[in-house]
């Protein structure tokens, strides 16, 4: 089989590897599409820590077809088409997978539409839903509102009657609140954009802020909660967002970081939390009860994965600049064969 391989800080390789052996309870996937995430970003530029150590293949979502099965794994999983979590080596065209992380496709969904769905929307699940207590009386601003996790977040919003706010390039908007069914849309270019948030929620802020953009950001997100307000934090895409190298960049990160003291917290009813998905492989059986629930929602229709662009695993480099250059609308997929599809 092949993988794509971190050989080193920004140095991407195409090797070839044997194909593993299932465990008991595990199965063996051939994979037919595998998702990118910005963790992967920050793990071939050496700056994600719970990344393993060069050389290293990552990846943590897979659709695909079980072609083995290891013990006590009932024989019904056979060439299934399933959809799975991976704890990192998603790039690759063969892995082993537990049964606590898999369910079966949809049959409705192309697997590079199934494989934009577990890393996007179990984490949008979590800010909103399990870590955000999100009602339907409530207004949600939606940082990055054009990625894999911000349309996800949209679903969400829309599927418990919610009201969103998102923010995204001027050139998004349309697809946003038009197709993808988004309240109000508001270019974070431009420096007054906060002012827009306040005057959309008639100057009371938003319930709930969810931001994957990192200190800078926060302290704006922060900034528009209204009395009872909660911010969730899950990324930080800042760390790469200046042109001054990775340690520069890391510094002018930290140096930036907000400090949320409770005295303040309690003074302005807020609360602020963090969401890290890959912690949940500590408690795999939560993990996998919601995207049962996210499943049954693409049978209902309020799970629209949107998948925006195909790679081939020798364009694995490219997809990457494709997401860090903020060109991509949902989730960006590599697949192993020889020619890639640009939809």
């Amino acid at each position: 089989m092949r993988q794509i391989v971190f050989t080193g800080r920004n140095k991407v390789s195409v090797k070839d590897a044997e194909d593993p052996t299932p465990a008991a309870g595990e199965v063996l996937i051939a994979v037919e599409a595998a998702g990118v995430n910005f963790a992967d970003i920050l793990a071939r530029k050496g700056l994600y820590p719970d990344a393993p150590s060069f050389p290293c293949v990552v990846g943590y979502e897979v659709a695909g077809r079980v072609v083995a099965l290891g013990e006590n794994v009932d024989a019904s999983w056979k060439d299934a088409d399933v959809v799975a979590l991976t704890r990192f080596g998603g790039y690759t065209e063969k892995l082993t997978v537990p049964l606590t992380q898999l369910c079966r496709k949809p049959d409705r969904l192309t697997y590079a539409e199934a494989a934009s769905i577990p890393v996007a929307y179990l984490t949008a699940w979590m800010l909103l839903v399990e870590q955000g207590g999100l009602r339907k009386e409530h207004t949600v601003l939606i940082q990055n509102a054009g990625s894999g996790v911000g349309l996800a977040a949209i679903d969400i919003v829309r599927h418990v009657g919610a009201r969103a706010i998102g923010t995204a390039s001027e050139h998004k908007h349309d697809f946003l609140t038009g197709e993808r069914g988004l309240d109000h849309a508001v270019n974070y270019r431009e420096d007054n954009w906060p002012d827009r948030v306040r005057e959309l929620t008639d100057n009371r802020g938003v319930d709930l802020a969810i931001d994957p953009l990192g200190p800078s950001s926060w302290t704006r997100s922060f900034s528009l909660l209204r009395l009872g307000g909660r911010l969730g934090m899950y990324g930080a895409s800042e760390i790469v967002a200046d042109n001054y190298g990775w340690i520069m960049g890391l510094v002018r990160f930290m140096f930036r970081m907000p400090t949320f003291k409770p005295l303040a917290l309690m003074d302005k009813c807020c609360g602020v939390y963090g969401t890290n998905l890959l912690r949940m492989f500590a408690e795999p059986e939560r993990a996998h009860d919601w995207l049962l629930t996210i499943m049954q929602g693409v049978d209902e229709g309020w799970v629209r994965p949107h998948h925006d662009r195909t790679f081939t695993f020798e364009e694995a480099e490219a997809a990457h600049m494709y997401i860090e250059e903020r060109r991509s609308i949902g989730k960006v997929i590599l697949v192993p064969g020889a020619a890639a599809s640009t939809s």
